[in-house]
């Protein structure tokens, strides 16, 4: 299918319908639904259960469970010391440089907000103007969960609803905002390097977003507002510690504030990365 067929069909496409459809599915506990469809997800994208903590993919209570599954604690070793910053997740990059005039590079021509992206509140985009920040794909046979690039205690969480596009390569390429326009959950943290965003940020089939600290952030039912949480208690995360996970595969995107890393020279677009490497050393 030609690209611009491709995105032009997912403005038709009742997004949120199709993504709460594949929600119940991924929750089914009937064995001849999940046992089967499991089995072809793990040969169609080549899912590697060895380095699964349960290596028998239909031992799992439902898709989602298989989904979002623990690794073996050795599958992902923590790169360095405290001042390596560390990749968040499985994938491959899709961008990562500096934030210039208040815009993050989404592809070739086409850029985005970094105050819509952030929820549009002005003193947090200001944290990072002329910052870093890398974007990372999740894609279907990666690990699911997303961890902290460093130590850090958890400042806010911005729950920003919207549509849910994919996000592929062919979509960043022609859809224009594309990751300040799906939905999205940003956690801001304060680490030693500064303020951080780590956005967690939703996609067609993504039956929802959560959070070590709050569990499910993005419910299957749409919100039409941004939701700011407060945080009643002190949360503080451990460099390579899980933050949150995907139910079905998304982006993640980093943020840091100016002059604070500087990202490894043999990183790049396409780049493919595993979580707890050596993403960048701290200034």
């Amino acid at each position: 299918m030609h690209p611009k067929l491709f995105c032009s069909l997912q403005y038709l496409t009742p997004q949120r319908a199709l993504s709460r459809a594949a929600g119940v599915l991924a929750e089914t506990r009937l064995k001849w639904i999940k046992d089967p469809f499991t089995r072809w997800f793990v040969q169609k994208y080549d899912v590697n259960m060895e380095e699964a903590l349960e290596q028998d993919c239909t031992a799992y209570g439902t898709f989602n469970d298989f989904f979002t599954r623990a690794l073996k604690p050795e599958a992902r070793p923590i790169a360095g010391g405290e001042d390596t910053l560390v990749c968040p997740a499985d994938g491959s990059i899709s961008q990562l440089g500096e934030i210039h005039n208040g815009r993050i590079f989404q592809a070739k021509g086409r850029d985005y907000s970094l105050l819509e992206l952030v929820g549009g509140d002005p003193e947090t985009a200001a944290r990072f103007t002329g910052g870093s920040f890398a974007t990372v794909y999740l894609s279907p046979k990666d690990y699911h969960r997303v961890h902290m690039p460093l130590a850090g205690r958890l400042q806010a969480m911005v729950h920003v609803p919207g549509q849910l596009f994919s996000v592929n390569t062919t979509t960043a390429e022609n859809v224009p905002r594309l990751f300040a326009r799906n939905e999205r959950v940003v956690c801001l943290f304060d680490t030693s390097a500064g303020p951080m965003a780590v956005i967690l940020v939703g996609a067609m089939i993504v039956a929802s977003i959560e959070t070590v600290w709050a569990g499910l952030v993005t419910p299957y039912r749409r919100r039409i507002r941004t939701t700011h949480y407060g945080q009643k208690d002190q949360v503080r995360l451990e460099r390579g510690e899980e933050l949150g996970r995907f139910r079905l595969g998304s982006t993640v995107i980093l943020l840091l504030g100016a002059d604070r890393v500087r990202w490894l020279e043999a990183l790049q677009a396409e780049s493919p990365v595993r979580m707890g490497q050596a993403f960048g050393e701290l200034d």
